[in-house]
């Protein structure tokens, strides 16, 4: 028979106790055993178990002190412990817990209770794993969008964050609110398909070449659209119809007013101030006012007036988020999927 792959460690200074659990678990996983706060260590160190069963007694190191000490290191911090304890140390689950474990079970073992728990706290693992896997891809979908654009990094994630503030601004729900800004990072994934001397080019566009730059929306529609999930379909959404105007002079189809998603419409007006205010090759970053001036302009032609309203009243916000992002510039930190995106852990 094959070993499982998924290793669970079990700390105890009982063998009996390891026996049992080795006859409870051995044939569902792959187990590793401790006899000790300090092997346990050693072995978290070298295996990198997908959970922990930890006794709490134990004579050189308790499982307190184990526990504490991996909530400590970032790169255990995230492994599940369960503290298996006698009837007799049940009293003392407030202490446990604030230790960073996530569950009890309580000796004389229950081999249903033991296999139902460790079952479940594994499914937990899985579900992060997941999460974060989302959240990677959400990211690395939005930097390909831009990976042959001049834009910065930054552009991405800072107009996301416009985006969110824009939507809870106009009673959208927080949940709607975070898949929106997980959505608009993705808003130019068409520009994946096309050519570098196009969005790289130091002149104005030809008409052959504007034509070219313009399929981006339908690109970016056909790419995102191939998920069901529902971040990837509002993504779609908003890729195909960022460029279209208030009036009806965007494109691609020349929709206007209610007609173009609002999902689109607060991304066009969060993207547009976040163009205008950042530095990018071939211009210097406009002062806020002036590109507040360009979006009240803009107002009933580009973008929807009340969205334009609704943006001036939360400016404070705004240019809170905007030093944010700023400051982090300034230090020239690494950009990635910022942890503000709803989905990432």
């Amino acid at each position: 028979m094959n070993q499982p792959a998924t290793s669970i460690l079990i700390v105890d200074d009982e063998p009996q106790s390891l026996a049992a659990m080795r006859q409870i678990l051995g044939d569902h996983y792959r187990l590793l055993f401790a006899h000790n706060g300090h092997e346990a260590l050693t072995a978290i160190e070298r295996c990198h178990p997908a959970l922990i069963l930890l006794d709490i007694r134990m004579p050189d190191l308790d499982g307190y002190s184990v526990c504490r000490r991996l909530m400590r290191d970032p790169e255990t911090e995230s492994i599940p412990v369960i503290f298996v304890t006698g009837m007799s140390d049940v009293g003392n689950e407030e202490e446990g817990f604030a230790a960073g474990a996530v569950d009890y079970i309580v000796k004389p073992l229950s081999p249903s209770i033991v296999r139902a728990r460790v079952k479940t706290h594994l499914s937990l693992v899985k579900s992060s794993l997941l999460k974060q896997s989302y959240c990677d891809a959400l990211s690395m979908l939005g930097v390909a969008g831009h990976y042959n654009d001049t834009d910065t990094g930054m552009h991405i994630w800072r107009m996301a964050n416009y985006t969110k503030a824009l939507a809870a601004a106009c009673g959208w729900t927080s949940e709607d609110c975070e898949r929106l800004e997980q959505a608009a990072p993705m808003h130019d994934m068409g520009k994946i398909g096309i050519p570098s001397e196009i969005l790289r080019k130091p002149a104005k566009l030809d008409a052959a070449e504007w034509a070219i730059m313009q399929s981006h929306t339908r690109i970016g529609y056909e790419i995102l659209s191939q998920s069901q999930a529902p971040v990837f379909r509002l993504a779609a959404e908003i890729a195909l119809r960022h460029h279209e105007r208030w009036d009806g002079s965007g494109y691609p189809d020349g929709l206007a007013g209610t007609a173009i998603p609002e999902s689109a419409r607060i991304v066009a007006l969060a993207d547009v101030f976040d163009a205008l205010t950042m530095h990018r090759p071939y211009k210097d970053a406009w002062p806020v006012e002036q590109a507040l001036e360009a979006l009240s302009a803009g107002s009933g032609s580009h973008f929807e007036p009340r969205l334009v309203e609704r943006f001036e009243r939360i400016l404070p916000q705004i240019l809170e988020i905007k030093a944010g992002w700023d400051a982090q510039e300034d230090q020239d930190e690494p950009v990635g999927v910022p942890t503000s995106l709803g989905i990432c852990p």
